[in-house]
């Protein structure tokens, strides 16, 4: 008899009376393996939660720790895509390729924007060994030229093991007009903010449903959810109701509120007894300096924080509630994280359009005060200025982006009451790394890390397992030294102490100053003993260049993230041209492979077949916080160029008659990040507005769209989405070769 193509055990015979049956035997987990919901909060400093100090009303998380372990040593790295990639395999950010974020491939390897085969995600692993897994919310491994729909997908969620995906695949997105992907394809959002809509609600509801789903058709089955919230990373948006709750709270300033959590986290035990506050970062001034104008600005910009932050601990509770219905909570391990100590990308007097901080623009205080009511809401991409990121890293120093412990040092909380019922409540001090999360979850559930996954060999992990501490409160640390870098600012913690170096961006490194500190007894790294202890700091430093080599840190690179993201691609990259034709029919093209149309003339035409009084948006990237639209309306062509809120606007007759016409807009470089553009209908020219700035890397968060503008709209002259009534052809860029001189680069502390 022929071998049968199919690997079998079973006998086969003629008919089923003279064969045996056999059943390959499915992959299982270890006996006992718990359901594992992984939460990751985004730039959420140590000091931003009820149960480490904060006012910030969070019952939930606070609830957590109550029933888990709260632990006040964990590190990560200062910046997300690098903390999720050493979340997700264990091993440290450089060596897997992401010494930044998703955005840049900068050539070296480490630093390709995306996390190497050579290291298997922990997903990828639990679901070979019998796990569900799925992913909801914030991805950002992806390079970013990889996000459209030609892919490739290889490194979006379902690429690297989950089997579902309902979320996001940048650093950021509108919180009440996100930018969603379910699974390999983009959708639109199910229903509009007036509607009751918000990305929080939306991600939670998915994953309650999955729970429901899975707890009915295989209830014995465990699986593993990955929990990545928008919140609270900026635009810091919410319902009015959670605005409405916090107004007035921060009218004391910053200055009154960070001793006041100091104090709470003293009385609560997060920090020891007799810590210092440390002195306020470069740049932060004292809050009675400040005018009333800035007072009033400045506040209202924290309340959008604490509201999105409350709201975000109300969907929690909803999760945490219907696994109880479930009967599901006591043998769920939940993990809650931040990525991240708070953000210092609001600049020192914050701001009500984050792309300006991206650019390397302030905005005025009067421009924001002007926009007061809209903080917090879809009409506002607001971030907090720097005295309020450093609140949010109570006692600390420095913020996200920083090796100082205000970039590095985040919570913790590890809660699963079948197994730590017994030492529920309890704090851990011993020092750890995000590198340590994912062996502590393969520790649990009894999953080894092989030498080669599908036929890729494996790079070590880099990682212990933080299970032996969950019932040992004196054990010593098993991570007694881990390395630390970003944007060229250096450290590394070794047997309790740390040694730093902030770095000037563009400056020698040998410039920098490297400080000392005793972790033993300088919880927040306020007193430096470099001159006292020369001997232990040439040690350190010393031991911080033999890890970054072992680890694959360099080229050490200063350069910000917005400019790698413009300038730098692999040769595969779809914006190396400077030619495309998108056609009918396309989807929502990312900001990460749109047109590079910064600082250079550039061209747009649309070729549309007209069928009658036909109008709507022809094309337009962007959203309220900046970008550009050409649309038809009322027999005439309109072009709007919003620059970080400052809007230009052009229209001219376009009477147009039925069948093909060409409907341009030619922007002509004039001087460095200006211009004129002119719309032309049939190359007839119509109008021209005078641009006197530009967006210097980024027009905008948000992709992409031809024939509408569907998410939050970038010009407020015609209604949402607006969608093209007659047949849109092509929407076709042409960019010439004249991009400005090197750019002015912002300096985020003095």
């Amino acid at each position: 008899m022929p071998e049968h193509p199919i690997a079998t055990q079973a006998t086969v015979g003629t008919t089923y009376r003279d064969s045996e049956p056999w059943w390959p035997e499915p992959a299982r987990p270890a006996s006992g393996s718990p359901d594992v919901i992984l939460v990751v909060l985004d730039d959420v400093g140590f000091g931003s939660l009820g149960c480490f100090g904060s006012e910030i009303d969070t019952p939930t998380m606070d609830g957590l720790a109550g029933s888990g372990l709260t632990y006040t040593n964990f590190h990560v790295t200062p910046l997300c895509s690098p903390t999720r990639a050493s979340l997700l395999t264990g091993r440290n950010h450089h060596s897997v390729g992401m010494s930044m974020l998703s955005n840049a491939d900068s050539g070296y390897p480490g630093k390709r924007g995306a996390v190497s085969p050579r290291a298997a995600m922990v997903q990828e692993l639990l679901r070979d060994r019998g796990y569900n897994t799925a992913a909801f919310g914030k991805w950002h491994l992806t390079p970013m030229d990889q996000t459209s729909s030609a892919g490739p997908y290889d490194q979006w969620p379902l690429g690297r093991g989950f089997d579902q995906h309902y979320g996001f695949l940048e650093g950021l997105t509108d919180h009440f007009f996100p930018e969603l992907v379910q699974d390999n394809h983009r959708i639109d959002p199910p229903a509009a903010p007036e509607d009751g809509y918000h990305l929080t609600d939306d991600l939670v509801d998915h994953l309650i449903d999955y729970i429901s789903d899975h707890k009915s058709v295989a209830p014995d089955k465990p699986y593993f959810a990955y929990l990545a919230l928008g919140a609270a990373h900026c635009p810091h948006q919410s319902h009015v109701e959670y605005l409405d709750r916090v107004r007035g709270r921060y009218d004391e300033g910053w200055d009154i509120v960070r001793e006041r959590r100091l104090q709470r986290q003293i009385d609560l035990g997060i920090v020891p007894a007799g810590t210092e506050l440390a002195p306020r970062n470069d740049g932060v001034q004292p809050w009675d300096e400040l005018t009333t104008d800035e007072q009033q600005v400045m506040a209202r910009l924290q309340e959008a924080f604490a509201a999105m932050l409350e709201h975000t601990d109300d969907q929690l509770s909803r999760l945490i509630s219907h696994l109880e219905r479930l009967d599901a909570r006591e043998d769920t391990l939940i993990l809650l994280m931040s990525d991240n100590g708070a953000s210092q990308e609001g600049g020192p007097h914050g701001t009500t359009n984050t792309i300006a901080y991206e650019n390397g623009d302030a905005v005025r205080v009067e421009d924001a005060l002007a926009q007061i009511d809209d903080i917090g809401t879809w009409r506002c991409h607001s971030n907090y200025p720097w005295g309020w990121a450093q609140v949010g890293n109570t006692p600390l120093k420095r913020y996200k982006q920083n090796v100082h412990a205000g970039g590095v040092r985040a919570p913790l909380i590890v809660s699963w009451p079948a197994r730590l019922g017994e030492v529920a409540g309890q704090h851990r001090g011993q020092f750890h790394d995000v590198i340590d999360i994912a062996p502590t979850i393969l520790d649990i559930t009894g999953v080894e890390t092989p030498e080669e996954y599908r036929g890729t060999p494996q790079l070590p992990v880099h990682g212990v397992s933080m299970a032996y501490s969950f019932r040992d409160e004196a054990a010593p640390t098993k991570r007694p030294t881990q390395y630390f870098e970003m944007y060229g600012h250096r450290a590394i913690v070794h047997e309790g102490w740390k040694a730093v170096a902030y770095h000037e961006r563009h400056t020698p490194y040998s410039d920098d100053r490297w400080e000392l500190y005793d972790l033993t007894s300088d919880f927040s790294e306020c007193n430096d003993l470099a001159a006292e202890r020369p001997d232990a700091l040439h040690e350190l430093v010393g031991r911080w260049w033999s890890e970054a080599e072992r680890y694959g840190v360099f080229p050490l690179d200063d350069r910000n993230f917005a400019e790698r993201a413009a300038k730098y691609h692999s040769a595969a990259s779809p914006r190396r041209r400077r030619h495309f034709i998108l056609h009918r029919g396309v989807g929502r093209i990312p900001a990460g492979v749109t047109p590079l149309i910064y600082d250079r003339s550039y061209r747009i035409d649309a070729t549309v077949d007209i069928t009658g009084d036909d109008e709507g948006v022809l094309v337009s990237q962007g959203d309220v916080n900046g970008g550009y639209a050409l649309w038809l309306a009322d027999h005439e062509l309109h072009y709007e160029y919003n620059h970080q809120g400052a809007r230009r606007h052009v229209s001219g007759p376009a009477p147009l008659s039925h069948g093909q016409h060409r409907l341009t807009m030619n922007f002509t470089r004039t001087g460095p990040l200006q211009g004129v553009a002119e719309i032309r209908v049939d190359d007839v020219p119509v109008g021209s507005v005078e641009l006197p700035s530009t967006a210097r890397y980024m027009v905008a968060w948000q992709g992409l769209e031809i024939g509408r503008d569907a998410l939050s709209p970038v010009s407020e002259k015609y209604p949402r989405e607006f969608a093209f009534t007659g047949e849109l052809e092509t929407v076709e860029f042409m960019l010439a070769d004249d991009e400005g001189e090197e750019p002015v680069y912002y300096e985020p502390i003095d």
